[in-house]
């Protein structure tokens, strides 16, 4: 029986990549800037796993004995969203960028949508999310029209009042806008944003649902599952490998239900591959540039993280990484070009202080080694630990 888990905690970064400036985000460095902005981090557990040995964090001094194998990772992709990064995670590698679109999306993509869903366009344009239901969500409880926007990701974006549009119809039309939105137009995501509220107090609901485009097989869960183990995908995990190669899926609410499934699965599960999301860093603070409470969220996973390391039992492999950056000091609300960060710890070993430098696709080759898969038939990363 052998265990593995990986846990993203989305959207933490750790330093800009080399091509940064190409995507805009010079500069950015979200681990890094909001101890900054913080005063320094006070994040104890983590401390002690090796996480001021990522990088220079001020508040969070490195630990030359550090049980945890810390650095950073390199993402190979064009891109800097959840898609992307999950996958490279996994050993999928995205070499063109996905498409965006900030002039809104054009008449070949629009058109057909109107008419297979039955319903008008509001928007058709980059927002923020919380904004745009503020300034469109009057008009939408009227006339019925969705609410289409998106972002400097590649992804559609519906949003559409729980009390005005059922979510069975909006799941219903993200379905069809997937199906839409393919060849040159196949953004990673479509997702559902309902929300609810009356004009100048709406706010969204944790129904959201992302519909992705499906991975490239094999790749390192494919390998997981052909060796004979489950994969355990909470949170965001199953809608972004497009409920490929997960074989029980635990969707959660918030990063306290997430956390919660998580520790619930390493005190029951005697075999297989925990993959977790903590999406809030990202969702509730990273876009709204907001480092005081994006590291009051670091703090909570930091507080609850002693009880998923004491499910962990001997010889478990612990992984905590990220798949992009959002730094919430820089002008800019979108997510930036980032390393992830790495933290690798194995019940009952210490690492001493270990440094590894490498590539998104380790952590789903260390997984896959650590379970037995097979060799990665030429995809990318190499196990940073062995079993």
């Amino acid at each position: 029986m052998a265990r593995a888990c990986v846990i993203v905690l989305d959207a933490v970064g750790a330093g800009e990549l080399p091509d940064a400036a190409e995507f805009g985000d010079e500069g950015s460095d979200t681990l890094g800037n909001v101890a900054r902005a913080v005063g320094g981090l006070d994040l104890p557990t983590l401390e002690a796993l090796g996480l001021g040995n990522v990088e220079p964090l001020e508040g969070c001094a490195p630990q030359p004995g550090a049980p945890a194998i810390a650095g950073r990772l390199v993402e190979r992709s064009k891109g800097k969203d959840t898609t992307t990064g999950h996958w490279e995670l996994m050993g999928v590698v995205t070499p063109q960028a996905m498409p965006t679109y900030p002039l809104g999306f054009p008449d070949e993509v629009i058109d057909p949508f109107m008419n297979r869903t039955g319903h008008g366009v509001l928007g058709n344009k980059p927002a923020s999310g919380t904004e745009i239901i503020q300034e469109l969500g009057e008009e939408h409880q009227r006339t019925g029209k969705w609410i289409v926007y998106t972002s400097a990701d590649s992804v559609f974006q519906i949003a559409a009042h729980e009390e005005t549009v059922p979510l069975e119809e909006l799941y219903g039309a993200c379905r069809i806008a997937r199906e839409i939105l393919a060849g040159k137009h196949a953004v990673g995501r479509v997702i559902a944003r309902p929300f609810v509220g009356s004009p100048g107090t709406y706010e969204r609901t944790p129904n959201r649902h992302d519909f992705s485009l499906e991975p490239r097989r094999p790749n390192y869960l494919t390998l997981v599952r052909e060796a004979g183990h489950k994969v355990y995908g909470v949170g965001k995990i199953p809608d972004i490998f497009a409920h490929q190669d997960v074989d029980e899926e635990l969707p959660t609410k918030s990063n306290v239900e997430g956390i919660q499934r998580t520790e619930e699965l390493l005190r029951t599960v005697d075999d297989g591959f925990i993959f977790t999301n903590l999406v809030e860093t990202d969702s509730l603070w990273g876009h709204r540039n907001d480092p005081e409470n994006f590291h009051r969220c670091l703090q909570d996973f930091d507080r609850r993280l002693p009880d998923l390391l004491d499910a962990l039992r001997p010889n478990d492999l612990l992984i905590l990484t990220s798949d992009h950056g959002c730094d919430p000091t820089t002008p800019s609300t979108d997510h930036s070009r980032e390393h992830a960060l790495l933290l690798v710890y194995v019940e009952g070993r210490n690492a001493a202080g270990r440094i590894h430098e490498g590539e998104f696709a380790d952590v789903g080759a260390t997984a896959n080694a650590w379970l037995g898969g097979k060799s990665a038939r030429g995809l990318p990363g190499s196990p940073i630990v062995e079993p």
